[in-house]
């Protein structure tokens, strides 16, 4: 059963632009252009509206973009059920955070061990990408961390709420005054605290920063930042040279890494969910991923 061009179709709706559906579907756009002239000589009428280098669905464009996810589900359907039969196939599983990561390092060799022949492609990015995956149905399951998981409906489970925590170099006039003590900050004393302090936060987009925006905004705070990065492993060894503070993800905490890690008060916390694209029926490779998922949760 030949869908691709069908999903050239879904493709150019969601782009509402020829040269990034082009691009996104690896085709050339003199090649797409003249499918889509030849679908429309032949339907009679435009699927597309041109508005000054922007497509827009017509009446009729909406029908048969309707019809064409239709009909690529129940291909989906038919291979899922195809492969169950067999255990072969492929997933394709999102993942936003190193926790993800770090999760699947941990279960892929028992997953491999029972279904050798499912390949899992992984697609790692942020969180605003990997949601319109599994929105798009080009990914059938998501490792997320996430801010709020209600957008998602019945197509995920909440794994835990993971606390974010802030991370200062142990050697900070603030570690020695506070050795002691409990280790919590409030939020409002984060500007008096640390405002002669470099920060490296997380880049725009990431669960982190939209939690630290949340906070520095809160308190009219604009820190001097010294870099922008999503790698936890990196921003837990700049701290720990001095460089400058963060707020971080309570997975990647680690101690014994010259860092002292506080909890905010009141407590910070994002969520880890699994996600799952629409329309999808889990096959035993997929459900059998899903249970490595559920049990890593609890054994961690």
């Amino acid at each position: 059963m030949d869908v691709r061009y069908l999903t050239y179709i879904v493709e150019i709706a969601e782009q509402g632009n020829m040269t990034k559906a082009a691009e996104n579907l690896f085709v050339s756009q003199s090649s797409l252009s003249q499918y889509l002239s030849k679908l429309e000589n032949e339907l009679g009428t435009p699927l597309f509206e041109r508005m000054k280098g922007e497509l827009r669905l017509t009446q009729a464009g909406e029908m048969y973009l309707d019809a064409a996810k239709s009909v690529i589900n129940i291909q989906k359907k038919l291979y899922q059920n195809i492969n169950s039969l067999s255990d072969t196939g492929k997933i394709t599983l999102g993942i936003t955070s190193q926790w993800g990561l770090k999760m699947m390092t941990d279960i892929i060799s028992k997953f491999k061990d029972r279904f050798p022949n499912v390949t899992l492609e992984i697609i790692e990015d942020n969180v605003i990408p990997i949601t319109k995956l599994i929105q798009a149905e080009k990914a059938d399951l998501a490792l997320m961390a996430a801010n709020d998981y209600k957008d998602f409906g019945d197509q995920c489970e909440v794994l835990r709420k993971e606390e974010v925590v802030f991370a200062v170099p142990e050697n900070h006039k603030f570690c020695a005054i506070h050795k002691d003590d409990l280790k919590d900050i409030s939020q409002n004393e984060l500007k008096d605290i640390f405002k002669d302090d470099s920060f490296i936060l997380s880049k725009q987009g990431s669960t982190i920063r939209f939690i630290a925006d949340k906070i520095l905004k809160s308190n009219n705070f604009i820190p001097d930042t010294v870099c922008e990065m999503n790698s936890m492993v990196a921003v837990r060894k700049m701290v720990s040279k001095g460089i400058g503070v963060a707020f971080m993800p309570s997975t990647c905490a680690e101690p014994k890494h010259d860092v002292t890690y506080f909890s905010f008060a009141p407590k910070v916390f994002r969520y880890n969910i699994i996600a799952y694209r629409k329309n999808l029926v889990l096959n035993n490779a997929e459900k059998y991923l899903i249970s490595l998922f559920k049990n890593h949760q609890l054994s961690s």
